[in-house]
C-alpha cells in the first residue's frame, strides 16, 4: 500500500512540477526493417512488373487490317532508324510496308562482344516479326534486298536472294511514301586485299566468321612440327581502325585471351598478341583528350599494341603493308604478319542507294549519301526520306543519330497523317456550314471549325530535326570504359569495376530494344562470370 502511495505521490509531482516522463528507449534497427520492408516490395513489385511485360510481349493482341483506301508507306532496311521509326509509328495511318533481308534487329553496340562469346548473338537480335506483331493495326514484311528506286515511276524493285527461291523472286512495289534506311557497306577505301582476306564487323554473319578463324589461328598455331616465326604469326591479331567498334573488339579479344584461352591454351600464352592499327593521330578521335590518354595507356597495361599514324596501303593473305608516320614527318613502310586481320572502319554507299543518287540530279554534288534537307526528306524527291548510314548528314554516322531520325520522323509522319484527317474534316464541315440555314447551327459550326482549325496548327508546328548528343561510350577492357557524358558537363572515366564501367553496362541495358533483349544480355554477362567464356571453334 505504501508503494502504491508513493508512485502517486511522484506521478503527482511530475504533474505539478510540468517534467514529462521520460519515455522508453526506440528500439534499435526499426530503420533497417523499414528499409527491409521496403526492398522486399520493391523486389516484389519489379518482378510482377517484370513478369507481366514478359507476359505481355508474348501475347500479342489481336490485329485491325490495313485501310486500304490509305497511302502506302514502304519502308527500306532494320536497322536503328528503320526500326525506331517503326516502333514509334501509328501504323492505322498507312498500309506500312517493311523490306529488309535481314529479318531482325541487331543492337550493334554490343556486336564487339559476340565473336570472343561474351554475349550470344541472339541475345541481341529482335526478331522483326515481334516487332510488327505488336503494332496495332497489321504491317506487312518482305525479307528481300530492294535492288533498284525508280522514284519516277514511284516503285521499289525487290529481289529473294534467300538461299531458298519459290517461283516468283523479283517483283515491284508501288508506294506513296517511302522511307530508305539501308544502311551502309563496308568501306575499303581501294585498297588491295581487303576484302578478299580481311574480317569485317558489321553482321552476325560477320561475328561467326571472326570467331573460327581466331580459333583455327590458335589451333593451326599448335599443329605438330609448327615453326616458331609462324607460331607468332599466326598468334598475331590485328585490328584495323581505332573507333569504338575498333577498340572495344581489341578490347574483347584481349580479354578474351587474359581470362580463358591463357588458361586452358596454356602454350600459346607468351605468344598471342593483339595489335591495333589507326591511320590517325589517335584512338577514339570523338572523345576528350583526357580519355583518349586513358585508353592508351589501359591498352599498354593490357599489352595490346596501339599503331596510331599507320596507314594501311595492301593486305596480302599472311601480311599487312602499312606506311607509318613518323614524328619528324618523315613516312616509313612497313610489313606487319597476322594472323586474323578485322576490318573496323569506314562506310560506303549502298548500290541501290547509289543507282538513286544517279537519277537525281539535285544528289550529283553529294558523295558519302543522300543529301537529305532538315526534314531529312531526299533532296530532288517527293515523298521520299533518308536516315541513317545511307543519308549525308552534318552529323556522324552512329546508331544514336539514326534511332533519333528514326523517331522524328515517325511524328513527321504521324503528323502529316492527322494533318490530313484534320483538313478533311475542316472541309466536311465547310460544307456543312454553306448548307446550313439556321443562325444557331452556323455558330455551332463555326465553333467547331475554329476548334478544328487550332488542332491543324498545333499539328504543323513541328521543328526540322535536331540531334541531341547523349554522350559517347567505348569498353576498353580490364572491366573499364571511358564514357563522354555531355550531361554530366565533363567526362569521367575509371577503372577496376568502377563507376564508367557499371555505366557503361547499364546504359547498353537499358539501350536494348526490348525486355527479352535486356533480360539475355544480363544472363551472358553472368553466365561469362560464373562460367568464363567457351573457347570451342563454333
Amino acid at each position: 500500500m505504501a508503494t502504491t502511495d508513493s508512485t502517486t505521490s511522484v506521478q503527482r509531482r511530475t504533474y505539478i512540477s510540468g517534467k514529462e516522463t521520460p519515455k522508453p528507449p526506440k528500439k534499435r534497427g526499426s530503420f533497417l526493417r523499414y528499409l527491409w520492408r521496403a526492398t522486399y516490395l520493391s523486389t516484389i513489385g519489379g518482378l510482377g512488373y517484370l513478369g507481366w511485360s514478359v507476359y505481355e510481349s508474348r501475347h500479342p493482341t489481336e490485329q485491325s487490317e490495313p485501310d486500304p483506301s490509305k497511302k502506302t508507306l514502304v519502308i527500306l532496311g532494320s536497322g536503328w532508324g528503320s526500326v525506331s521509326l517503326l516502333k514509334k509509328l501509328d501504323t492505322s495511318n498507312y498500309n506500312v510496308i517493311v523490306v529488309s533481308p535481314r529479318n531482325f534487329f541487331l543492337f550493334t553496340p554490343l556486336l564487339p562482344s559476340c565473336p570472343t562469346g561474351t554475349i550470344e548473338h541472339r541475345s541481341i537480335m529482335e526478331p522483326l516479326r515481334y516487332i510488327i506483331r505488336q503494332k496495332k493495326t497489321a504491317v506487312k514484311y518482305y525479307e528481300a534486298e530492294a535492288t533498284k528506286i525508280d522514284h519516277e515511276r514511284r516503285v521499289v524493285v525487290l529481289q529473294d536472294l534467300s538461299d531458298v527461291k519459290g517461283d516468283i523472286n523479283i517483283v515491284e512495289v508501288p508506294y506513296d511514301y517511302l522511307v530508305i534506311g539501308v544502311g551502309a557497306e563496308n568501306a575499303t577505301f581501294g585498297i588491295p586485299g581487303v576484302k578478299e582476306y580481311a574480317c569485317f564487323l558489321k553482321e552476325i554473319t560477320d561475328a561467326h566468321k571472326i570467331r573460327k578463324k581466331v580459333m583455327d589461328c590458335v589451333e593451326t598455331a599448335l599443329f605438330k612440327d609448327q615453326t616458331e616465326e609462324e607460331q607468332e604469326r599466326l598468334l598475331h591479331m590485328i585490328v584495323v581502325g581505332g573507333g569504338p567498334t575498333g577498340v572495344e573488339f581489341a578490347a574483347e579479344l584481349q580479354d578474351f585471351f587474359e581470362e580463358d584461352l591463357k588458361k586452358w591454351i596454356p602454350d600459346i600464352a607468351d605468344k598471342f598478341h593483339v595489335t591495333l592499327v589507326e591511320a590517325l593521330p589517335n584512338v577514339l578521335p570523338m572523345f576528350s583528350k583526357t580519355l583518349i590518354e586513358y585508353t592508351e595507356s589501359t591498352f599498354k597495361d593490357e599489352k595490346i599494341s596501339v599503331r596510331t599514324k599507320t596507314m594501311v596501303k595492301k593486305v596480302n593473305e599472311k601480311t599487312v603493308e602499312c606506311e607509318v608516320t613518323r614524328p619528324d614527318g618523315t613516312k616509313e613502310r612497313q610489313i606487319l604478319p597476322y594472323g586474323a586481320l578485322v576490318w573496323a572502319t569506314g562506310n560506303a554507299v549502298r548500290p541501290v542507294v547509289r543507282d538513286l543518287m544517279n537519277q537525281i540530279p539535285q544528289q550529283a554534288s553529294s558523295r558519302r549519301g543522300l543529301a537529305v534537307n532538315d526534314y531529312l526528306v531526299v533532296d530532288g524527291t517527293d515523298g521520299v526520306w533518308a536516315l541513317g548510314d545511307c543519308s549525308a548528314t552534318k552529323y556522324a554516322p552512329t546508331a544514336q543519330v539514326a534511332s533519333q531520325q528514326g523517331a522524328f520522323l515517325a511524328r513527321l509522319l504521324n503528323s502529316m497523317a492527322a494533318t490530313q484527317d484534320i483538313e478533311a474534316d475542316l472541309k466536311k464541315l465547310e460544307e456543312l456550314q454553306s448548307e446550313t440555314r439556321t443562325s444557331e447551327d452556323r455558330e455551332t459550326l463555326e465553333k467547331e471549325i475554329l476548334k478544328k482549325a487550332k488542332a491543324l496548327r498545333k499539328v504543323k508546328q513541328l521543328s526540322p530535326f535536331q540531334y541531341s548528343h547523349q554522350g559517347s561510350l567505348a569498353y576498353i577492357g580490364m572491366d573499364r570504359a571511358v564514357a563522354d557524358i555531355t550531361w554530366f558537363n565533363g567526362n569521367f572515366a575509371t577503372g577496376g569495376g568502377g563507376l564508367t564501367y557499371l555505366f557503361w553496362r547499364s546504359a547498353y541495358i537499358s539501350m536494348c530494344f526490348s525486355t527479352r533483349n535486356r533480360i539475355l544480355v544480363i544472363f551472358d554477362w553472368l553466365k561469362v562470370k560464373i562460367f568464363g567464356r567457351d573457347v570451342s571453334r563454333e
